[in-house]
């Protein structure tokens, strides 16, 4: 039966065309944001799941800006100390030098003078960012012998998350200590000899009165300590060093990893929507098509009252 009021065939045609149509919306749109799931409705679990490992990633970007910074700091401080193991080498060979009886030791103190002022530069000059591993004071506030550098960001199972740092204890690196004088380079010593002074590294005086050879060989054991104190510090800061650079790869590649797992969720396979919009685009103008033809079908009801 023909009927002028029910079209089954255009209702039938235009049904399938708003189907096909809604497709080439959903398409065009992962085309154009490279996304097969851009928001909740599209995929809730996914969508949450990448929600949060996005996040995650953020954090651990933040991770190695930390990193950057702490590996800056060990570096300044690592450059520091090599700088004083050097200048503490050279006084040791002036107070070798020293022991030679026909020396002129009043020179060779004005020598070791500028080197302990250099070292005391040194020290003071070895800050970054406001904080300074080889000459601190023990009785500030601030002060922490222990130093933490962020080092990673987790996410347990049950959703926990938990932040870990790498620790440098610095009672190790500090060669002067302006509250106690307990650094490697500011601690005292009392020698035995005839001037049975007390002196550190850095203030020692082989002019004082009464020094003796047993004074200078005591001197010399004495810089000798504290040049091995600064070799294991260096060693000690070295391998902090070696351990960021290790967690700051690491990081990086894990960020990599979170990236491409994501990817793997949320991102459109381009080649499969390019296909699937043209076999959409035809089906939209075969759609119409047939559209037209059922619209057009009842136009032929007038034939029968000519």
């Amino acid at each position: 039966m023909s009927s002028i009021l029910t079209n089954t065939s255009a209702m039938t045609a235009l049904k399938s065309l708003t189907s096909i149509n809604k497709q080439i919306e959903t398409t065009q749109g992962r085309i154009s944001t490279g996304l097969r799931v851009n928001d909740a409705s599209d995929n809730a679990a996914y969508w949450s799941i990448a929600t949060t490992m996005k996040s995650d990633n953020k954090a651990l970007g933040t991770v190695q800006d930390a990193l950057g910074l702490g590996a800056s700091k060990v570096d300044v401080a690592y450059t520091g100390m090599e700088s004083a193991l050097d200048v503490v080498d050279e006084i040791k060979s002036k107070l070798v030098a020293a022991k030679e009886p026909s020396a002129d030791k009043a020179k060779i103190q004005s020598e070791i003078s500028e080197l302990q002022n250099q070292l005391t530069s040194i020290a003071e000059s070895a800050s970054f960012n406001g904080e300074n591993w080889l000459s601190v004071d023990s009785s500030a506030g601030t002060y922490s012998a222990t130093k933490s550098v962020v080092a990673s960001f987790s996410r347990a199972s049950d959703g926990t998350v938990s932040v870990s740092t790498i620790d440098v204890d610095i009672t190790a690196t500090e060669l002067f200590d302006a509250n106690d004088q307990s650094g490697i380079l500011d601690s005292t010593f009392t020698t035995t000899g005839t001037g049975a002074v007390t002196v550190s590294v850095s203030s020692l005086d082989i002019t004082a009165a009464g020094i003796d050879d047993t004074d200078l060989d005591e001197m010399i054991a004495a810089v000798d300590t504290a040049f091995s104190s600064m070799t294991d510090a260096a060693s000690t800061l070295g391998s902090s060093s070696k351990r960021i650079d290790m967690q700051n790869e690491f990081v990086k590649n894990l960020m990599d990893a979170v990236d491409r797992g994501v990817g793997q969720l949320i991102d459109a396979n381009m080649e499969e929507e390019s296909t699937r919009l043209q076999a959409l685009q035809t089906q939209q103008q075969l759609g119409i098509q047939s559209l037209s033809i059922a619209n057009s079908s009842a136009q032929s009801i007038l034939s029968l009252f000519r």
